[in-house]
């Protein structure tokens, strides 16, 4: 039996990955979309106990917000003492085969083609999920 707010399947985090925006001062919309504007590196150069860490606040910043589906979890690593802090909760990250969501996803181990059937199989859930509900 499941608990009050246990997920089925619980969620995941990706492979954490670091935005290098090469000759771009910001991440803007020429390093963004330009096709050389940015550099996508995953994993990036941290500590493996602050990949988790990042894995893990992603996951919980998902469950506190009562996401479902997808959502891509931004972070600034601070270099001064390493902290974690969450910068933004993307609830529809791009997702194309090439978008930062489907990178991080191909690089642990998930090809775009599963994730979008894991993602068909969560949305079926979910309608079964609610459709049980009286209103």
């Amino acid at each position: 039996m499941r608990r009050p707010g246990q997920r089925v399947p619980p969620p995941v985090a990706s492979l954490p990955g670091r935005i290098d925006t090469l000759e771009h001062e910001w991440y803007d919309f020429e390093s963004k979309y330009d096709e050389h504007g940015m550099q996508l590196v995953i994993p990036p150069e941290l500590p493996q106990e602050t990949i988790e860490l990042v894995q893990q606040r992603s996951v919980d910043a998902f469950i506190a917000s009562e996401c479902e589906g997808l959502a891509r979890v931004d972070f600034f690593v601070r270099e001064s003492d390493g902290e974690v802090i969450v910068n933004e909760l993307n609830t529809m990250p791009g997702f194309t085969s090439t978008s930062v969501y489907a990178k991080l996803f191909e690089a642990s181990g998930v090809p775009y083609v599963e994730l979008v059937d894991r993602l068909i199989a969560l949305a079926l859930e979910r309608h079964e999920r609610r459709s049980l509900l009286e209103y």
